[in-house]
């Protein structure tokens, strides 16, 4: 596998990491259709927790199969899949060097209270992510959430055993809980500095929403419009998400978030890439779909993180 200089590139930002380390972060820039061009579509899988199976899986029946999802991202040329452990337990095998897999590690969901101090479980070890073979783990934190900071301490400790393991660290980042509204979860201002929270933990990949233009925080709306920091895009508002991690020097992605229209999926991509995000983590968008539909689909995204679209 020769590495691009963009990917090079890349891997100089991570300056304390070891070589399996990098190495890692540099199969799943060098996986797929987008390899070499610091562009990565992710395929998640890990809504069964939160959702359950009927409300994940039920609109398109042959992604009960965890199998289903793993030809999904190889055949798409994706870059990584991501899921829990039985999901990936139940495919590891039959698709063993096909794809660079993240181990989520954490999951909630939705039979559980959730308000001021939205959770969830650790589910699988660092051991588990070696055993399967993966290049990642995945992991959760709520900034806001009354549990956040456990959270934190728990990340903390995953992700030193994972890098002395040679594996990357890929976090999700979602705002919720405690005095966060729910416009909140989403505003410019939270969304960045949940991103940024991300990378001060030590994140190589930081998985965030998009930010909308709404501003949640009176102090930081003050500093916002005394600096004139443009949100008035949706690229703009990307381009200050990747460069409130660290200026740049940190893989950013987006998620897709709730099944919506192809348009509105197509729109937010064009941003990512004008906003110099380095990609998508795309899921229910694409499984909910029938096969070939979501195929398509993710042909188009591929094309227009190429610039093709």
């Amino acid at each position: 596998m020769k590495i691009t200089r963009k990917v090079k590139e890349i891997l100089s930002w991570y300056e304390s990491d070891n070589p399996g380390t990098k190495a890692n972060i540099a199969r799943m820039l060098m996986t797929g259709r987008l390899a070499g061009t610091g562009k990565m579509i992710i395929l998640p899988v890990d809504q069964g927790f939160e959702h359950g199976a009927a409300r994940s899986f039920a609109m398109n029946v042959p992604a009960y199969d965890p199998h289903y999802h793993f030809q999904m991202a190889i055949d798409a040329g994706l870059n990584a899949y991501a899921s829990v452990l039985g999901m990936l337990e139940a495919g590891a095998d039959t698709f063993a060097g096909q794809v660079p897999m993240i181990l989520k590690m954490n999951s909630s969901n939705s039979l559980s209270r959730e308000k001021d101090a939205p959770d969830q479980a650790v589910t699988a070890s660092v051991n588990d992510a070696l055993r399967l073979g993966c290049s990642a783990i995945g992991f959760t934190i709520y900034p806001g959430s009354d549990v956040a900071f456990d959270q934190m301490e728990e990340i903390r400790e995953l992700s030193e055993e994972a890098k002395a393991a040679g594996l990357a660290v890929v976090m999700w980042s979602y705002p919720r809980g405690g005095n966060v509204t729910k416009e909140g979860e989403t505003a410019f201002d939270v969304v960045s500095y949940a991103a940024h929270m991300a990378a001060l933990l030590g994140a190589h990949v930081i998985k965030v929403k998009l930010p909308a233009a709404y501003l949640e925080q009176p102090e930081a709306k003050k500093v916002y419009e005394a600096n004139k920091i443009d949100g008035s895009t949706q690229a703009s508002r990307v381009a200050h998400v990747v460069q409130s991690c660290f200026g740049g020097r940190r893989i950013v992605v987006f998620s897709g978030g709730a099944t919506k229209g192809e348009d509105s999926i197509y729109d937010d991509a064009r941003a990512i890439r004008d906003g110099g995000g380095n990609g998508s983590i795309i899921g229910r968008n694409t499984f909910q779909r029938p096969r070939e539909d979501a195929l398509a689909m993710l042909d188009k995204l591929v094309r227009i993180y190429q610039g093709k679209e």
